[in-house]
């Protein structure tokens, strides 16, 4: 069975709308990857577009990886506890 993967490169300055429009490309299956190394720090509203995104992956299991991922982002998943939900790429 092949799987499907998407690449997408997450512009820091759209936050949480870019979240949204990765979500409306996930694809039953598969794997997507998100580089978020133009993102600076997460906002609120970023944090619950990336919740939503994860949990619509995992409806359709599809592994999302992030990729590019800072200190401060990575620290940011984790008290949000989506870290454990995702998977890193260095």
């Amino acid at each position: 069975m092949a799987t499907d993967s998407v690449y997408l490169a997450i512009d820091g300055e759209r936050g949480a709308h870019a979240f949204d429009e990765a979500m409306e490309k996930l694809a039953s299956g598969g794997e997507m990857v998100l580089d978020l190394s133009s993102v600076a720090r997460v906002t609120a509203a970023s944090m619950t577009a990336m919740e939503k995104l994860a949990t619509a992956a995992e409806e359709k299991s599809v592994k999302v990886a992030l990729r590019g991922v800072n200190i401060d982002v990575y620290r940011a998943l984790k008290v949000g506890r989506l870290a454990p939900r995702l998977s890193f790429l260095s």
